[in-house]
């Protein structure tokens, strides 16, 4: 079952969904895949951010690193 739902844009909002019309998406076709588009990428986002939290929680690779940027900060110091 599909729900309709009225939505008011502006001008940049018009421009981009003529934009997405143009390319030969339907109005509506053209709102729903920008809609889902928008929504992955905001996972994508959060599973990155899930990432780093896991990386950063994790002691030995934080000090492997550490001594990686200590080795290259004193070979250019060194260069």
């Amino acid at each position: 079952m599909s729900n309709a739902v009225s939505v008011r844009i502006d001008g940049d909002v018009q421009k981009a969904l003529l934009t997405l019309e143009a390319s030969g998406l339907s109005r509506s076709e053209a709102i729903r895949k920008s809609i889902l588009d928008a929504a992955a990428a905001l996972r994508r986002k959060e599973a990155l951010r899930a990432e780093v939290a896991t990386l950063e929680a994790d002691e030995e690779d934080v000090n492997e690193m550490q001594e990686v940027a200590f080795l290259m900060e004193s070979l250019r110091a060194s260069g």
